[in-house]
C-alpha cells in the first residue's frame, strides 16, 4: 500500500471519529432512557458555600452555546428553584420553560450556608461515611440530601425510560453526587466524585429508574 493511500485512510478514521465525537448524546440501550443531570453555570459572587443562598449564576454565551451543541433537546425539562440554576436552564434553552421541584434544592448547609470557604470547618479528618452522615449546625448531612432527592430520581428516571426521551435536570454539585450515590448503592460513593460547573452527568434508566453511571461530570 502507498503512503497516500495509508494516510487518506488515516484521515478518514479521524475524520469519523470527530463526527462520532460531536453529535448530540443520546441513549443507545434498547428499552431504557437516559437521565441527563447538569449542574448549574458559576456563581457571580464565587468563594462562598452556596446551598440555600440563592446567589445569581454567571452565564457565559460561549460556553452555554457549546453546551447546548453538545446535548440533545430535553424532552422534558427540570429545575431547581435555586435561581443560578433557573437562569441556566433558561440560558440553554430559551423558550423553553422549565419545571421547578423542590426536592432537587441543592444540601442545606445551615449556619455554614453563604460563608466564604475560608471560614468554613476543617473536616478533612473525616472519612467518607462519616463525612455522609454529618451534619452542619441547623442544616442537613449529605444523606439526608439523598434521601430527600431519591424519590424525584426515580420519577424522573423512569419517565425517562417510558417515554424514551431525554429528562434533563439542571441541579447542583449536591443533587448530581447524590443521584451517583443512589446508582453505585453506596451512600458514601458520590463524595468522590468532582462534578465541576455546566458539566453534564447522563444515567441510564430503567423501569426502576436509574440504574448505571453512562458518564459523570463531562466538561
Amino acid at each position: 500500500m502507498s503512503i497516500d493511500l495509508v494516510i487518506s485512510a488515516w484521515e478518514s478514521i479521524n475524520v469519523a471519529k470527530r463526527e462520532e465525537a460531536s453529535r448530540p448524546l443520546q441513549h443507545e440501550t434498547p428499552g431504557s432512557g437516559e437521565l441527563i443531570l447538569i449542574r448549574h453555570a458559576p456563581i457571580a459572587e464565587p468563594g462562598r458555600l452556596c446551598g440555600r443562598t440563592d446567589f445569581p449564576a454567571r452565564i457565559e454565551p460561549a460556553r452555554i452555546a457549546s453546551l447546548r451543541a453538545a446535548l440533545p433537546a430535553p424532552g422534558f425539562l427540570v429545575s431547581s428553584p435555586a435561581l443560578r440554576c433557573r437562569q441556566t436552564a433558561d440560558a440553554l434553552w430559551p423558550g423553553r420553560s422549565a419545571a421547578p421541584d423542590a426536592l432537587l434544592w441543592e444540601q442545606d448547609f445551615g449556619a455554614h450556608d453563604g460563608l466564604p470557604y475560608a471560614d468554613l470547618p476543617d473536616l478533612g479528618p473525616l472519612d467518607s461515611p462519616e463525612l455522609a452522615q454529618w451534619t452542619p449546625p441547623g442544616g442537613e448531612s449529605f444523606a439526608d440530601l439523598c434521601a430527600r432527592v431519591r424519590p424525584a430520581l426515580l420519577r424522573y428516571g423512569q419517565r425517562a425510560a417510558q417515554e424514551r426521551v431525554p429528562v434533563v435536570l439542571v441541579v447542583h454539585a449536591g443533587v448530581i453526587r447524590a443521584a451517583l450515590s443512589q446508582v453505585t448503592t453506596a451512600l458514601h460513593a458520590g463524595l468522590a466524585f468532582e462534578i465541576a460547573t455546566l458539566s453534564v452527568t447522563r444515567l441510564r434508566c430503567g423501569a426502576e429508574g436509574p440504574f448505571s453511571v453512562i458518564e459523570a461530570g463531562r466538561t
